[in-house]
């Protein structure tokens, strides 16, 4: 089981670099708040916080159970006016959230299991506002590769290696993984502009959870390690996910 200060670790990363980009988009009004989307944000471990901060943001998911929680999670922190949950996927995303509707959208984690991910790509960008921003992380083939070899299997490093969506044999509960090339080239080819990419987890998935339970400041060092490789090109080579910033 992954422990709440782990997970911190995982995402701080993120919510960092995503209220960077959101600060620039900053309306006149600066009571105002953004219109986000947040494509499969689940029970709204973004939404909320971001509401929090006055935000309005839809949630976009597949799951009721997930919608559910959102709701409760959102009743608890006070901001239920500002958090709506919609039913749907990738596909439905336009007629759900409404064309040129968002300043920003979310997609962390689901671009590796839609149908179709160039269509996705193109859905999230018709929703976005002229100079809206994209939040997209998406799993790193080479980390598998590097994770299957180090376990010992490696014939399934090897086919991960090879296989053109990253995947280390019919059993690989991933539907696909990407490389920074793949991935910055598909955002290219939908009509956004990349500005940033960052490596995620480098190292969090590495270290011993042991060791990040008991050890004081472990878990503040790590995260500062974090930081510090996420935008070093040989280290986001090797980080399990890819954060990217774009814009439309």
């Amino acid at each position: 089981m992954v422990d709440r200060r782990r997970r911190s670790v995982r995402t701080a990363l993120i919510g960092e670099a995503l209220r960077v980009a959101l600060a620039g988009r900053e309306r006149t009004d600066p009571g105002a708040g953004l219109d986000i989307v947040d494509l499969g944000g689940g029970t709204g471990g973004f939404a909320v916080p971001l509401a929090v901060e006055g935000h309005r943001v839809t949630v976009v998911d597949p799951s009721p159970d997930a919608l559910a929680s959102l709701e409760r999670r959102a009743s608890d922190e006070g901001v239920s006016e500002l958090v709506r949950g919609v039913q749907g996927d990738a596909a439905e995303l336009p007629g759900l959230a409404g064309e040129s509707s968002a300043d920003a959208v979310l997609c962390h984690g689901v671009l590796e299991v839609v149908d179709d991910p160039v269509q996705a790509l193109q859905a999230m960008a018709s929703v976005l506002r002229e100079g809206g921003v994209l939040s997209l992380l998406v799993a790193q083939r080479n980390a598998v590769v590097l994770a299957r070899a180090l376990a010992g299997h490696l014939a399934e490093a090897r086919i991960a290696l090879q296989d053109p969506d990253g995947r280390w044999g019919a059993t690989d509960p991933m539907p696909r993984r990407f490389d920074e090339a793949g991935i910055t080239g598909q955002l290219a080819d939908a009509g956004f502009m990349v500005h940033t990419v960052h490596g995620v987890r480098t190292f969090a998935d590495l270290v011993p959870s042991a060791f990040v339970d008991s050890e004081p400041g472990a878990a503040e060092s790590l995260a500062d390690l974090e930081r510090a490789a996420s935008q070093h090109p040989a280290f986001r080579a090797l980080a399990t996910q890819l954060h990217i910033l774009a814009t439309r």
